[in-house]
């Protein structure tokens, strides 16, 4: 009787809180039940229909045929796509690499209690306020051979100057990385300057004390404490790599020929312009593989194996 009786009031207590839950999380379920179609449906759901049109041979509109991996074929032997592949490597490395090392020069270059520390964040930052449109119509003004920098030097008096990067084939995808750089270097100098606050004040008199140059403090120091930081700047323009298109098109429209063709407007330029959807979408699904490519080893080290260690 003992043993009934206490199994019989626990049985009563857990249902008690089990409906307890359902009141509470109900309700948030519901709040969140629309968000969470939008996810499935637009993002993951478009993610599947454009892979899907990948292996297709849909031109003006949408098929539904299987061709296999024809399009990718094509796409490998299109000159135009690799080229716009060799080209958004070329920006990735150097602009990630460029911003991360001038944004860490500009948040150490703050640190310092300089002067009219705000009026400085402010001209670093304003950039990044501006959209990418507004950055590369900027840039072609200031490097169009005729109208820009070469022009005024020249016109100073010195008329063997030359700077017209921007309409070399050769050159001008290192345009691109500059404005790219004058754009993002102040978001990271922002990520890097709050985690350079952080820094223990502790550490900076034991250095002093025992004589460590500046330069090493930073180095072994200073730098592998702002690793969180750094990720999360990284990440961020990587993103900014991936769906580089306003920037190319408001300076160069992919020109002088394709020299500064990227991946984003092969893809927009075949679904809105050539009308060859199946293309367009094998263009864009090798982003995604890349893109996912990228980010799994991220996710894992920072996610996955953490929780790993704790088990």
């Amino acid at each position: 009787m003992d043993t009934v009786s206490i199994q019989i009031p626990s049985a009563r207590a857990a249902s008690t809180q089990g409906r307890r839950l359902l009141r509470t999380r109900l309700p948030v379920a519901l709040a969140l039940l629309p968000t969470a179609l939008v996810v499935l449906v637009v993002y993951i759901g478009c993610m599947v229909w454009t892979v899907r049109l990948s292996f297709t041979s849909s031109t003006l509109l949408p098929k539904l045929d299987w061709v296999g991996l024809t399009q990718y074929s094509r796409l490998f032997m299109n000159d135009r796509f690799v080229t716009s592949a060799e080209n958004i490597v070329i920006f990735g490395v150097l602009f990630i690499a460029g911003c991360l090392i001038l944004g860490f020069l500009l948040a150490v270059f703050i640190d310092q209690n300089v002067r009219a520390e705000g009026a400085f964040r402010t001209v670093f930052l304003y950039p990044y306020a501006m959209s990418f449109v507004v950055t590369g119509v900027a840039w072609q003004w200031f490097l169009n051979p005729g109208l820009g920098l070469q022009k005024v030097v020249r016109d100073l008096g010195f008329p063997n100057f030359t700077f017209d990067w921007i309409v070399s084939q050769d050159m001008a995808i290192y345009t691109i990385v500059i404005a790219g750089l004058w754009h993002g270097s102040g978001l990271t100098m922002a990520i890097l300057l709050a985690g350079l606050r952080g820094v223990d004040e502790d550490l900076w008199k034991a250095a002093k004390v025992d004589g460590v140059p500046t330069w090493r403090v930073y180095t072994s120091i200073v730098l592998p404490l702002l690793r969180p930081m750094i990720v999360t700047a990284t990440v961020l323009l990587a993103t900014s790599v991936v769906k580089l298109y306003d920037l190319v098109v408001a300076m160069t429209m992919g020109g002088p020929g394709i020299a500064t063709e990227v991946p984003a407007k092969f893809v927009m330029d075949h679904l809105f312009e050539r009308n060859n959807i199946a293309l367009g979408t094998a263009a864009a699904t090798i982003m995604l593989i890349c893109v996912v490519s990228i980010l799994a080893p991220w996710v894992y080290a920072r996610y996955v194996r953490p929780q790993g260690r704790h088990a």
